[in-house]
Protein backbone atom coordinates (compact mmCIF):
# COMPACT_ATOMS: atom_id res chain seq x y z
CA UNK A 1 0.00 0.00 0.00
CA UNK A 2 2.87 2.37 0.75
CA UNK A 3 4.35 1.83 -2.71
CA UNK A 4 1.27 3.26 -4.46
CA UNK A 5 1.70 6.84 -3.15
CA UNK A 6 5.43 6.63 -3.86
CA UNK A 7 4.91 5.56 -7.47
CA UNK A 8 2.26 8.23 -7.87
CA UNK A 9 4.67 10.84 -6.53
CA UNK A 10 7.37 9.57 -8.89
CA UNK A 11 5.00 9.93 -11.84
CA UNK A 12 4.10 13.47 -10.82
CA UNK A 13 7.77 14.41 -10.48
CA UNK A 14 8.58 12.92 -13.89
CA UNK A 15 5.62 14.71 -15.44
CA UNK A 16 6.73 18.04 -13.96
CA UNK A 17 10.30 17.50 -15.16
CA UNK A 18 9.04 16.62 -18.63
CA UNK A 19 6.97 19.78 -18.78
CA UNK A 20 9.95 21.88 -17.68
CA UNK A 21 12.17 20.24 -20.27
CA UNK A 22 9.62 20.85 -23.02
CA UNK A 23 9.30 24.48 -22.00
CA UNK A 24 13.09 24.91 -21.95
CA UNK A 25 13.35 23.38 -25.43
CA UNK A 26 11.10 26.03 -26.95
CA UNK A 27 12.96 29.19 -27.91
CA UNK A 28 11.68 32.29 -26.16
CA UNK A 29 9.75 34.71 -28.34
CA UNK A 30 11.17 37.84 -26.70
CA UNK A 31 14.82 37.14 -27.57
CA UNK A 32 16.23 36.95 -31.08
CA UNK A 33 19.76 35.63 -31.57
CA UNK A 34 21.49 35.42 -34.93
CA UNK A 35 25.02 35.21 -36.27
CA UNK A 36 26.65 37.68 -38.63
CA UNK A 37 28.90 35.85 -41.11
CA UNK A 38 29.70 32.76 -39.02
CA UNK A 39 32.03 31.54 -41.77
CA UNK A 40 34.28 34.49 -40.88
CA UNK A 41 34.32 33.82 -37.13
CA UNK A 42 37.75 33.32 -35.59
CA UNK A 43 36.73 29.79 -34.66
CA UNK A 44 35.74 28.99 -38.25
CA UNK A 45 39.04 30.33 -39.61
CA UNK A 46 41.02 28.15 -37.21
CA UNK A 47 38.90 25.11 -37.93
CA UNK A 48 40.06 23.44 -41.14
CA UNK A 49 41.56 20.22 -42.42
CA UNK A 50 41.87 17.56 -39.75
CA UNK A 51 40.81 20.14 -37.13
CA UNK A 52 37.58 21.04 -38.93
CA UNK A 53 34.71 21.64 -36.52
CA UNK A 54 31.08 21.29 -37.39
CA UNK A 55 29.98 24.89 -36.79
CA UNK A 56 26.45 23.77 -35.95
CA UNK A 57 27.87 21.66 -33.11
CA UNK A 58 28.67 24.81 -31.16
CA UNK A 59 26.61 27.57 -32.84
CA UNK A 60 23.18 25.98 -32.38
CA UNK A 61 23.57 25.22 -28.65
CA UNK A 62 25.20 28.59 -28.02
CA UNK A 63 22.33 30.39 -29.76
CA UNK A 64 19.75 28.47 -27.72
CA UNK A 65 21.65 29.15 -24.50
CA UNK A 66 21.88 32.89 -25.13
CA UNK A 67 18.16 33.06 -25.90
CA UNK A 68 17.11 31.04 -22.84
CA UNK A 69 19.34 32.94 -20.42
CA UNK A 70 18.53 36.37 -21.81
CA UNK A 71 14.79 35.70 -21.65
CA UNK A 72 15.09 35.30 -17.88
CA UNK A 73 16.29 38.87 -17.30
CA UNK A 74 13.75 40.69 -19.43
CA UNK A 75 10.77 42.45 -17.93
CA UNK A 76 7.32 41.78 -19.33
CA UNK A 77 6.99 43.19 -22.84
CA UNK A 78 10.72 43.78 -23.33
CA UNK A 79 12.48 42.30 -26.34
CA UNK A 80 16.20 41.72 -26.94
CA UNK A 81 17.93 41.29 -30.30
CA UNK A 82 21.43 39.84 -30.17
CA UNK A 83 23.74 39.60 -33.16
CA UNK A 84 26.87 37.56 -32.50
CA UNK A 85 29.71 38.92 -34.63
CA UNK A 86 32.56 36.61 -33.60
CA UNK A 87 33.20 33.47 -31.57
CA UNK A 88 36.51 32.01 -30.49
CA UNK A 89 36.08 28.95 -28.30
CA UNK A 90 38.35 28.33 -25.35
CA UNK A 91 41.40 26.28 -26.23
CA UNK A 92 43.23 25.66 -29.44
CA UNK A 93 44.56 22.85 -31.59
CA UNK A 94 48.29 22.38 -31.31
CA UNK A 95 49.40 20.53 -34.46
CA UNK A 96 53.02 20.37 -33.32
CA UNK A 97 51.98 17.76 -30.74
CA UNK A 98 51.70 15.21 -33.54
CA UNK A 99 48.98 13.27 -35.37
CA UNK A 100 47.60 11.70 -32.19
CA UNK A 101 46.45 15.18 -31.12
CA UNK A 102 44.90 16.31 -34.42
CA UNK A 103 41.38 16.29 -32.97
CA UNK A 104 42.31 17.31 -29.44
CA UNK A 105 41.54 20.83 -28.34
CA UNK A 106 44.11 21.94 -25.77
CA UNK A 107 42.60 24.26 -23.16
CA UNK A 108 45.11 26.54 -21.46
CA UNK A 109 45.06 30.03 -19.94
CA UNK A 110 46.66 31.40 -23.11
CA UNK A 111 43.63 30.38 -25.20
CA UNK A 112 40.69 32.20 -23.52
CA UNK A 113 37.13 32.15 -24.86
CA UNK A 114 35.86 35.22 -26.68
CA UNK A 115 32.43 36.27 -27.94
CA UNK A 116 31.74 39.59 -29.66
CA UNK A 117 28.16 40.73 -30.05
CA UNK A 118 25.86 43.63 -30.74
CA UNK A 119 22.53 43.97 -28.95
CA UNK A 120 19.40 46.08 -28.88
CA UNK A 121 16.98 46.07 -25.97
CA UNK A 122 13.43 47.23 -26.73
CA UNK A 123 10.83 48.32 -24.21
CA UNK A 124 7.24 47.16 -24.14
CA UNK A 125 6.36 50.18 -26.30
CA UNK A 126 8.87 49.15 -28.99
CA UNK A 127 11.29 51.97 -28.28
CA UNK A 128 15.00 51.25 -27.98
CA UNK A 129 16.00 51.26 -24.31
CA UNK A 130 19.63 50.35 -24.80
CA UNK A 131 21.91 49.16 -27.55
CA UNK A 132 25.59 48.53 -27.90
CA UNK A 133 28.43 46.16 -28.59
CA UNK A 134 30.16 43.89 -26.14
CA UNK A 135 33.43 42.00 -26.31
CA UNK A 136 33.02 39.21 -23.80
CA UNK A 137 36.36 37.93 -22.52
CA UNK A 138 37.58 36.03 -19.50
CA UNK A 139 41.32 35.82 -19.14
CA UNK A 140 40.88 33.99 -15.82
CA UNK A 141 38.48 31.38 -17.20
CA UNK A 142 40.62 28.49 -15.99
CA UNK A 143 40.54 29.77 -12.40
CA UNK A 144 36.74 29.72 -12.45
CA UNK A 145 36.45 26.32 -14.12
CA UNK A 146 34.66 23.49 -12.38
CA UNK A 147 36.22 20.06 -12.58
CA UNK A 148 32.79 18.40 -12.67
CA UNK A 149 31.37 20.44 -15.55
CA UNK A 150 31.83 18.46 -18.75
CA UNK A 151 29.85 20.76 -21.06
CA UNK A 152 31.98 21.48 -24.13
CA UNK A 153 30.72 25.09 -24.13
CA UNK A 154 31.08 25.69 -20.37
CA UNK A 155 33.57 28.55 -20.77
CA UNK A 156 31.54 30.32 -23.44
CA UNK A 157 28.32 29.88 -21.47
CA UNK A 158 30.05 31.39 -18.44
CA UNK A 159 30.86 34.47 -20.56
CA UNK A 160 27.18 34.83 -21.44
CA UNK A 161 26.12 34.33 -17.82
CA UNK A 162 28.53 37.02 -16.56
CA UNK A 163 27.26 39.44 -19.20
CA UNK A 164 23.62 38.84 -18.30
CA UNK A 165 24.11 38.64 -14.54
CA UNK A 166 23.54 42.41 -14.14
CA UNK A 167 20.09 42.10 -15.68
CA UNK A 168 18.51 44.13 -18.46
CA UNK A 169 19.60 47.40 -16.81
CA UNK A 170 23.23 46.29 -16.98
CA UNK A 171 23.32 45.17 -20.60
Amino acid sequence: MASFPLSRLSCLVLLALSAMAAQAAQPPDNVSVHYRNPAHFTEAKRSFGVNANDADAYLKPLKAYIAQRAARILASGQRLDVEVTDVDLAGEYEPWRGPDFNNVRIVKDIYPPRIDLDFTLYGADGKVLRSGSRSLRDLAFMARASAVDQDSLRYEKALIDRWLRKGAAGL
